[in-house]
């Protein structure tokens, strides 16, 4: 059934002025009074957007099971107040299909996603490929023989989505392509470099095979991530994983992500 944020009510029609539903997933959420929620939502349509949640709290609100993460609801936002607004107000929400995620084991790597997305994503960017690869990597997580390669492959997406990741394909300071079976690095600031012996490294050809991947991933619009580049990720196994860890920990800043260390301590399995 839909729902309104302020009631809890069936879902009356869109009001004059609000923006078209939209897809969308929460990343977070916290409190805002007694009543009322702040998301840190991830919509198909409008990229990253905080909104208020009035009433979502109270008792009676049918949104305290559909505000929930990993499970994808149909959003509606009221008119933008203004230029710069930076809160926009929910005005109804329902669930937007699909099975439901059995979370389980999925559910430290799933809030490691949210995180990440949190912290590395501009607000009302619309990025719809790689929310389609979030779709795509939630199920994915709950497969214990893809986890580590489907987590490998969102990073790089992400890094790659944002304008933080080189051509992999590529020496970044001469500008030549790699050599086959040489081991190279990936520095935050210098990009591609030729591995020494304290790097994590990945050969030449794996390099190539990860941009080959790479490349037409967000040129065609299909759901989940792109199998050429989950199998070029089961190929680089944890050296993938300490590899990206420099560049996305340079990134997101001087604050670690708490999830990562939290799995790290845990079970070791990021």
């Amino acid at each position: 059934m839909a729902t309104s944020a302020g009631s809890g009510a069936s879902r009356p029609p869109v009001k004059a002025g609000a923006r078209s539903p939209t897809l969308a997933y929460v990343l977070h959420s916290h409190d805002w009074s007694e009543s009322s929620l702040i998301l840190d939502l991830f919509t198909r349509d409008q990229g990253r957007v905080v909104a208020v949640a009035k009433g979502a709290k109270r008792p009676y609100s049918q949104l305290r099971p559909v505000l929930m993460p990993f499970q994808q609801i149909l959003v509606t936002f009221g008119a933008k107040q203004g230029p710069d607004a930076e809160v926009w107000l929910l005005r109804q929400a329902e669930w937007g299909g699909g099975p439901a995620w059995p979370g389980g084991s999925a559910l430290l790597p799933g809030f490691y996603a949210n995180e990440l997305l949190m912290r590395l994503l501009p607000r009302h960017d619309r990025l719809p490929r790689l929310w389609s690869a979030y779709a795509g990597l939630l199920p994915a997580l709950t497969l214990s023989g893809s986890l580590q390669a489907s987590l490998r492959a969102f990073e790089l997406m992400v890094l790659r989505q944002l304008g933080h990741l080189p051509d992999l394909s590529l020496h970044s300071a001469s500008g030549q392509h790699v050599d086959h079976d040489v081991l190279y690095t990936l520095h935050p600031e210098l990009g591609v470099t030729e591995a020494t012996a304290e790097d994590p490294a990945l050969p030449g050809w794996l390099m190539q095979q990860l941009e080959s991947a790479l490349g037409p991933a967000f040129e065609d619009f299909s759901e989940g991530l792109p199998e050429p580049l989950l199998q070029a990720c089961l190929l680089a196994s944890s050296d993938m994983r300490s590899l990206l860890r420099a560049v996305l920990h340079y990134h997101v800043g001087p604050q670690p992500l708490r999830t990562r260390q939290l799995m790290m301590d845990l079970t070791q399995s990021i």
